[in-house]
C-alpha cells in the first residue's frame, strides 16, 4: 500500500489523482477531512503508517527551518517504527541551494539516507507556475527584480508525473536522487517578450519594501527575496536535468509560466 502525505496540496493532489487513474493501491493523507487518513505533522499521534510499504513524503515547507525539520524528523521516525519500507521525498533541486528554504530540504535528505529505509529523492526545481505568479505584469509591466538570469523552471504537472513514475515501481528507483528541473531555461525578459509586456525590474530594496506592506508571515518575505536574488545572480539555471528519465515529454515551462502570469494579471 502507498500513502501520499500533503494530499490536499497542489502537487500531491495531482499525484493522488494520477495514481488512482493508474490503478495503484493508494491512500491519501492530510489535515483535510476528506483525506483517507487525517494526518498532521505537528501532532505525532496522528502519524499512522500502519499497513504502508511506500510513503510519498511531500515536503511540509512554508515554515521556519526548525519547524520543518521537526515535522520531517517526526514523520521519518514514525515511518521507520511502523514498518515503512521505502520513502520517496519531494526535495529541492541542487540549483536551489542559495534559496532561503534549502536548509530543511538538505537536512531531511540526510536524515532519510541515514534512516535504514529504502529511499528515493525527487529534487524538484522551481515551479513554472510560481515564477509566472511572481512575474505577473501590472499595467503591462513586469517589475520583479529577477535581472536577466535564466531559470530551469518546471511545470508542477511534470513533477507529479515524475513522482507517479517512481510510485509505479519504487524498487527500481531505490537509492536514486533525481534532479527534476526544466530542460529549457528561460529568463524574465523571455517571459515579458512572450507576454508582450515591458520588463523594468526594480531593485531588491524596492521589492523588500513592497513585500513589507503585504500580509505575509515573517519567514515568507526572505524566502521570496531569495528567489529574486538567486535568479538575478544566475544560480537557478541547471546544467543537466533528470526530468526526461521519468517524464519523456516534459511540458513547455515558459508557456505554463506565461499562462499563470496572464491569469494573475487579470485577477
Amino acid at each position: 500500500m502507498i500513502l501520499v502525505t500533503g494530499a490536499s496540496g497542489q502537487l500531491a493532489s495531482q499525484v493522488v489523482t494520477g495514481a488512482r487513474q493508474a490503478g495503484l493501491a493508494l491512500l491519501s493523507a492530510s489535515r483535510a477531512p476528506d483525506a483517507d487518513r487525517q494526518m498532521d505533522f505537528d501532532r505525532p499521534e496522528t502519524l499512522d503508517f500502519s499497513g504502508i510499504e511506500t510513503l510519498l513524503m511531500t515536503s511540509a515547507g512554508y515554515a521556519e527551518d526548525d519547524v520543518v525539520m521537526r515535522r520531517h524528523g517526526a514523520v521519518l521516525a514514525a515511518a521507520r517504527a511502523q514498518g515503512v519500507r521505502h520513502v520517496i521525498y519531494t526535495s529541492l533541486s541542487g540549483t536551489g541551494d542559495h534559496l532561503g528554504f534549502a536548509l530543511a530540504h538538505r537536512w531531511t535528505e540526510r536524515q532519510l539516507r541515514q534512516s535504514g529505509m529504502g529511499w528515493t529523492i525527487l529534487r524538484n526545481g522551481l515551479y513554472a507556475e510560481l515564477l509566472g505568479f511572481l512575474a505577473a505584469p501590472r499595467a503591462g509591466q513586469i517589475s520583479a527584480p529577477f535581472g536577466a538570469g535564466r531559470v530551469s523552471a518546471v511545470a508542477r504537472a511534470d513533477l507529479a508525473d515524475a513522482a507517479l513514475a517512481v510510485l509505479k515501481d519504487p524498487a527500481a528507483h531505490a537509492g536514486r536522487c533525481y534532479e527534476l528541473v526544466g530542460t529549457a531555461a528561460f529568463s524574465l525578459p523571455d517571459l515579458a517578450q512572450r507576454l508582450s509586456a515591458t520588463y523594468a525590474p526594480v531593485s531588491l530594496e524596492e521589492e523588500r519594501a513592497r513585500l513589507a506592506g503585504l500580509p505575509l508571515l515573517p519567514f515568507q518575505a526572505p524566502m521570496l527575496m531569495s528567489i529574486c536574488a538567486a535568479t538575478a545572480a544566475g544560480f537557478l539555471e541547471a546544467e543537466t536535468s533528470d526530468l526526461e528519465a521519468l517524464v519523456p515529454k516534459p511540458r513547455d515551462a515558459l508557456s505554463v509560466a506565461c499562462a499563470v502570469a496572464q491569469h494573475a494579471a487579470q485577477a
